[in-house]
């Protein structure tokens, strides 16, 4: 199973260097998309569609955190996992990044193993990129 990836950060190089560690890390990823900050990416999520986002904190615009909050606001938006990746790892700000909607957070510089093992939990499937299995029988289904 591939997975649709939205990066967000003001620095292009940083975001290739994102998405490069990301493909290294084995996460079976389908379509990559790249924001520049919030606003690009609120853009960019009304014409496609993504299962998790990567943002930066400290942007121009409309940071990271500027961004959860607009992802909050849509009932469908609010939906997509977003691991938040910064130099900036004090608890306060980890704290109000979960607050606001975060479901990960990375502190940069990061191996390829973390970042796999924090995309694989936020977005709900196990060590090897699939979807667990749900134990329940074909009869309890009520459709």
């Amino acid at each position: 199973m591939s997975f649709n990836v939205l990066i967000v950060d003001d620095s292009s190089s940083i975001r290739a260097v994102v998405k490069k560690i990301v493909v290294l890390s084995g996460f079976q990823m389908d379509k990559c998309f790249e924001a520049s900050d919030g606003r690009q990416a609120m853009e960019l999520l009304a014409e496609n569609w993504v299962d998790v986002i990567i943002s930066d904190i400290n942007m121009p615009e409309i940071n990271g955190l500027e961004l959860l909050d607009l992802l909050a606001e849509s009932p469908t938006l609010k939906e997509i996992p977003v691991i938040m990746v910064t130099t900036e790892g004090s608890d306060l700000r980890m704290k109000d990044a979960f607050a606001r909607g975060a479901r990960g957070f990375i502190k940069k510089p990061f191996l390829p193993e973390e970042i796999k093992k924090v995309l694989y939990e936020v977005i709900g499937v196990g060590h090897d990129g699939q979807y667990e299995e749900n134990p329940r029988n074909a009869d309890e289904l009520d459709f």
